[in-house]
């Protein structure tokens, strides 16, 4: 057994060479430790989770922003409200808010299930019940589901219409068929049928509905419960108490950011339309609340940011139908609650493209940081990176369990990248999603050749596949320009006139369409 030393609060293999593959490796618990390399980054996170503080993370891509607000977001409480819309009869277009909290939501939980009643068999319903609704022929008293149309037993319909299915109707030939397809067993599915019964000599009020294969009992104090429930405005949650902590808005439209109301062609019509309150769709921002909201290429949003900016300050922010063509313009609902931790992220050639306010908002409530993209060529963080690739073949799911030759030829590779994009001599590479393609690589090899462990030799088959498709195109034609060069068509470069974009200062002036 691999003799382990302390290290913060999880156990970690003294030093890579003693380790006979990654099942050796433990996986930290806390999601923060799962972060390679970027101390500062998650020492900050912790922070940030503690006092709810905002994030804006710089870096080029996979080196852990979005590992990192995950964590976070793991670090967080669970939700403590639940947000609902609720129909405002005197106005239906303005539906009001209502924030709850988590006891009154569980309470009101265990309020409903004492209105869910009773689950029994068809058959211990009275007959007449069990007919009207569906379970039981008429003819034959053969027991049946509700879906079913026809008894199973003798044939007929088991819907019993007085007048026209009776025998007594000499027309029964002629619109008997009409009425069965237009009237279904047992008539309405939501159809409750109310009788009275007595228990312990008092006569009592009862109600019976379809369950499925099933019958619900509903006795005279779900009843009355169901009874206060209905009195209310009806209501919608909007974002439900058990939700999610970590809300990825990356990419979002204004829609999917902010909420909308959905269009209802008929106009909210009370007969064939839907209420306003029911077609209203939280955002991004709002699903976020008391959670973190997620926000990679931040500059990419546009002008979206100065929302953003908005929702962070107020801590509210409503929703309105956002296409003015459709019904749900004319709906709003003030103070949606949004109070979230904007954790967001940015290449540094992006920064200048962040709105100013937004930046000064993440600074004044928050934290800016810069990550590493390498890290010193220590014991210490030798054995992270093997923690990585543990991680990684872990999180797969697919992959074969590493050997320590093989760990050892990502080291080597690791230190190769950290030299070549970097810079950085006696340093390990954090550009761990490109190693984490090489591992998967090196693993695909491993399964397809059937070895019960990826070796050594399936990372070093691995280095030559896993090429970026800028080495393959120098391999091959010496150089960029030289594969345009050769792969335009004749009639591309007549269009061109010269074979290579560089010419251009400004990239839209490029004949070809790359601008």
């Amino acid at each position: 057994m691999t003799e382990l030393v302390p290290a913060g609060d999880r156990r970690v293999p003294k030093a890579v060479t003693e380790i006979s593959s990654t099942e050796d490796i433990p996986i930290p618990t806390d999601p923060l430790e799962r972060v390679i390399g970027q101390e500062k980054a998650v020492e900050i996170a912790r922070i940030a989770a503690f006092q709810h503080r905002h994030l804006l993370l710089v870096g080029p891509p996979g080196i852990g922003k979005s590992m990192t607000a995950q964590a976070l977001a793991l670090h967080l409480e669970r939700p403590q409200t639940e947000l609902r819309v609720v129909h405002n009869p005197e106005n239906p277009e303005r539906p009001t808010m209502e924030i709850v909290r988590r006891d009154e939501v569980l309470h009101e939980r265990e309020a409903e299930r004492t209105t869910e009643g009773e689950l029994i068999a068809p058959t211990e319903a009275p007959a007449s019940v069990a007919e009207r609704l569906g379970y039981r022929c008429g003819r034959c008293s053969f027991y049946s589901l509700p879906s079913d149309r026809y008894c199973p037993s003798c044939g007929n319909t088991k819907a019993v219409l007085p007048g026209v299915n009776g025998s007594g109707n000499p027309f029964r030939d002629l619109v008997g068929g009409i009425l069965e397809l237009t009237v279904s067993p047992g008539g309405n599915p939501n159809e409750t049928v109310r009788t009275t019964r007595l228990r312990n000599g008092v006569e009592e009020v009862v109600a019976y509905e379809r369950a499925g294969d099933k019958v619900r009992l509903l006795d005279q104090r779900a009843l009355e419960r169901r009874r206060t429930q209905q009195r209310e405005s009806p209501r919608k949650v909007l974002v439900k108490l058990d939700r999610n902590t970590f809300i990825m808005a990356t990419g979002a439209s204004e829609t999917e950011l902010l909420g909308d109301v959905r269009h209802d062609p008929y106009g909210g019509h009370p007969q064939l339309g839907t209420l306003p309150f029911e077609r209203v769709i939280p955002g991004a921002i709002h699903e976020a609340h008391e959670g973190v909201l997620f926000i990679d290429e931040l500059p990419h949003l546009g002008h979206l940011q100065r929302f953003i900016l908005t929702a962070m300050q107020e801590r509210r922010f409503p929703i309105s139908g956002r296409n003015p063509q459709s019904g749900g313009a004319s709906v709003r609902v003030d103070g949606v609650p949004c109070d979230f931790i904007l954790v967001s992220a940015c290449n540094i050639q992006d920064l200048h493209h962040i709105l100013s306010p937004l930046r000064s908002r993440i600074a004044g409530g928050g934290y800016e940081v810069l990550l590493e993209t390498t890290m010193p060529d220590t014991e210490r963080n030798r054995t992270r990176t093997a923690q990585f690739v543990a991680q990684e073949i872990a999180g797969d799911g697919r992959l074969r369990p590493a050997t320590r030759e093989a760990v050892l030829e990502l080291l080597s590779e690791s230190r190769r990248r950290a030299e070549q994009l970097d810079g950085r001599k006696n340093a390990l590479t954090l550009r761990l999603r490109e190693m984490g393609g090489l591992l998967r690589a090196a693993g695909d090899l491993a399964a397809i050749s059937g070895s019960a462990y990826l070796e050594a030799s399936h990372v070093r088959e691995a280095l030559g596949r896993a090429r970026s498709i800028e080495e393959q195109i120098r391999d091959a034609y010496g150089s960029l320009q030289g594969g345009i060069r050769q792969d335009v068509t004749e009639s591309q470069r007549q269009k061109m006139g010269y074979y290579s974009w560089n010419q251009y200062q400004d990239p839209g002036e490029f004949p070809g369409g790359y601008g």
